[in-house]
């Protein structure tokens, strides 16, 4: 890289990293949650979005682990 370019600002920063999280990861982050729970939510159609780069490889991206306990909120019904 030429010494001009070296001091020019990208127009697109990188963004930071994502970080993937197992099953068993996710079952760790969200209290109560287990392997099968999470395979029956998967299977339908249901649960955090998930990945599979591979056939056997199940992966979450803990933004969407931490999104989807986020909407799965519930007001409660007997205000105050």
């Amino acid at each position: 890289m030429s010494a001009a370019l070296a001091s020019v600002t990208p127009m697109h920063p990188k963004a930071p990293a994502q970080t993937y999280l197992s099953p068993e990861g996710v079952c760790e982050l969200v209290p109560g949650m287990t392997v099968r729970k999470l395979q029956r939510l998967r299977d339908a159609g249901q649960g955090p979005r998930y990945s599979k780069p591979t056939r056997k490889t199940v992966v979450y991206a803990e933004a969407d682990v931490h999104a989807w306990v986020a909407a799965q909120m519930q007001s409660t019904k007997g205000g105050a």
